[in-house]
């Protein structure tokens, strides 16, 4: 879909700062974010609400959620854990027509900063953040090796 900025970003003709991309999903800082280290995960298929998306995609969209919640725990971001977040349709405030889930790192008592960051919406050191998550995705993906072994 050609007027889909999400669209756009898959295809490359858009800027992103991506935390993680396979053949399916791409993940990348929001431009906006709440909270540093504020992810969105979508489904390279456009999809324009839930009614739109594969089952299938959805479980690996929210799979990927998960990990990258979990790997903000694990990088220098400092979070305590993650809000998970799909607003599904224009009555649930989805601004982006293009299926997508929010990742927003929190962190013990951020209530208020995360009050300010809703509020205000400003990115931070974009390069640094998606640097901090992808250390956190190794790290994690270093402890699942060594439960495994």
């Amino acid at each position: 879909m050609s007027g889909c900025i999400f669209c756009r970003i898959v295809a490359g003709t858009a800027p992103s700062t991506r935390v993680y991309e396979d053949d399916t999903l791409c993940a990348f800082l929001d431009i906006r974010p709440i909270t540093r280290g504020h992810t969105l995960v979508i489904p390279k298929q456009h999809a324009t609400d839930l009614d739109d998306l594969d089952p299938a995609l959805g479980a690996r969209l929210f799979t990927l959620g998960h990990r990258l919640a979990k790997a903000v725990r694990r990088s220098d971001l400092g979070a305590d854990g993650a809000n998970l977040v799909v607003n599904d349709g224009k009555a649930a405030f989805q601004t982006v027509h293009h299926v997508h889930l929010h990742v927003v790192p929190r962190q013990h008592g951020d209530r208020l900063t995360f009050a300010k960051g809703f509020l205000l919406r400003r990115p931070h050191d974009t390069e640094s953040t998606a640097a901090a998550i992808r250390t956190g995705l190794d790290r994690l993906a270093t402890e699942e090796k060594e439960t495994r072994a």
